[in-house]
């Protein structure tokens, strides 16, 4: 098994805080005695701050780099968040996202100065329209849960000009939690189902809770328990013949890209997470992307501008009365939909099919060699996430979050715990397609270990972190009484 990494002294080692480093005096550049020798008013300058630190350019340069050095991150070591957070970003992707002629554009150019890019954009909606078996796509939307939105918007026009938008929508237990709230700012009302002890949803189930006043059903395939929804297309018949529509979260798209359609299954509108399948930088809060999909009865509700192709040129469509209107400004986040372009064209379509069966076959490898160990949630064949419950662990006394942050010492992030809701004590492992099957063993062999030491010394485990530079935190009193200045936590 293998063995925490920890240093010398046992735990990582940490940096001084930057309130206890530099000295009276020091700088990193000159400044003129007199202050206003700048060229700038004396009342725009900022007077002194009592305490600040004073350091070099160098010692800022080291603190600074040793701090990014205690980070996790997909670039130093495995991150089983999977594309939910932290997919691997190929740098090509930044190479031309950063090429003068996307990044120094101006989005109030007039059309003909922009055609480059509008081609791009019009590839791109048609390469999601294949991929998704959809017939119109919109690049507008900025994440997953604004697509949501917009998704909803369209259904809602849509059935409105046909004389009523109804009142409901069917989320099952195992959607995604911005269903929900996308529903409800939307005007509807959210009606839950329950899913069956495989964790997939019954048609009988939608049948009962299907009538004329609901107007969408919105389920995620695969849902959140890693498992496909193998009866999708006979759910789509019961809520079609009822007059309602069908919304894919398409956020697990990483699982069916280039095998499945879901435009083949029934599904009328869907979004597509490209900060998640298709590889654009997301984790840490970054900007997301939530293109929308949608069959052609639909098309007319998009979002506008639409971008159209007229004798070889591209221009920027307005006439479209039942649109929505617009959701972003401009064309969306731009850089980020060059980025998924640049995936797809470096992979091309039989490069993502292989991204979505070694998504598969990473996720089944890691269940087969843990579900000995830690419970499995459903019994059904995983697809590019597995989920597992710390049951087996409670009977010591040791709970998911306990796991998690034993895996610390090991030099792993934990992966997504206490997620999907509809199980106790979840964790949701995603390697995603990019991990080696050396880092595969690495982490269940940590798994692995972490449940003997629950067994054998609990205390070991329900105490960890033990190696980091913080040890385990108070997390509610951290979440209510944030440590924001170095006095307090100094005190």
């Amino acid at each position: 098994m293998p063995e925490p990494s920890k240093n010398a002294d046992g735990r990582r080692s940490s940096p001084p805080l930057i309130f206890e480093s530099g000295s009276p005096g020091r700088s990193g550049f000159f400044w003129p005695e007199e202050k206003g020798a700048v060229g700038l008013p004396p009342e725009l300058l900022r007077e002194e701050i009592s305490g600040f630190p004073e350091m070099g350019e160098l010692e800022v340069l080291r603190h600074f780099t040793r701090l990014s050095h205690l980070n996790f991150s997909i670039e130093s070591e495995f991150y089983p968040l999977g594309s939910c957070t932290m997919k691997y970003n190929p740098k090509v992707n930044e190479v031309v996202a950063r090429m003068p002629g996307f990044s120094l554009i101006h989005p109030l150019a007039p059309p003909e100065l922009l055609q480059g890019a509008l081609e791009l954009l019009y590839r791109l909606e048609g390469w999601l329209a294949e991929i998704s078996g959809m017939d119109h796509v919109t690049l507008q939307p900025a994440a997953g849960a604004q697509g949501e939105l917009t998704g909803l918007m369209v259904i809602r026009a849509c059935l409105a000009e046909r004389g009523n938008p109804r009142r409901k929508i069917i989320v099952p237990d195992t959607a995604h939690g911005t269903n929900p709230a996308s529903s409800t700012l939307c005007g509807y009302e959210v009606v839950q189902i329950g899913s069956n002890k495989q964790g997939i949803i019954e048609p009988a189930t939608v049948e009962q809770a299907m009538d004329d006043s609901v107007a969408a059903l919105m389920i995620t395939n695969p849902n959140t328990l890693g498992v496909f929804e193998k009866n999708i297309q006979a759910i789509a018949d019961v809520v079609h013949k009822r007059g309602g529509l069908v919304y894919l979260d398409g956020a697990n798209l990483n699982a069916l890209m280039g095998v499945a359609k879901p435009g083949d299954m029934g599904v009328d509108v869907l979004h597509i997470n490209l900060h998640k399948t298709f590889s654009t930088p997301h984790g840490g809060g970054g900007p997301g992307a939530g293109p929308v999909g949608v069959k052609a009865f639909l098309g007319d509700y998009l979002p506008i501008p639409r971008i159209e192709k007229k004798n070889d040129a591209y221009a920027l469509g307005t006439d479209f009365p039942k649109s929505v209107g617009r959701v972003r400004s401009f064309f969306g986040n731009f850089g980020i939909l060059v980025r998924a372009y640049t995936y797809m064209i470096s992979l091309g379509s039989d490069g993502l099919e292989e991204v979505s069966r070694m998504a598969l076959l990473n996720a089944n490898y890691v269940r087969k060699r843990l579900e000995n160990t830690f419970q499995l949630a459903s019994t059904e064949p995983c697809m590019h996430e597995c989920v597992f419950t710390d049951r087996a662990q409670q009977k010591q006394g040791v709970s998911t979050l306990d796991i998690a942050k034993r895996l610390l010492d090991y030099g792993f992030h934990p992966p997504t715990i206490y997620f999907p809701l509809v199980v106790s004590g979840a964790l949701m492992i995603e390697p995603t397609e990019t991990e080696t099957r050396e880092t595969l063993d690495s982490f269940a062999d940590a798994m692995l270990a972490i449940a003997d030491e629950a067994k054998e010394n609990p205390a070991l485990v329900k105490s960890a972190p033990h190696t980091t530079p913080v040890r385990r935190l108070d997390e509610a009193r951290a979440a209510r009484r944030p440590v924001l200045r170095w006095e307090t936590h100094r005190d």
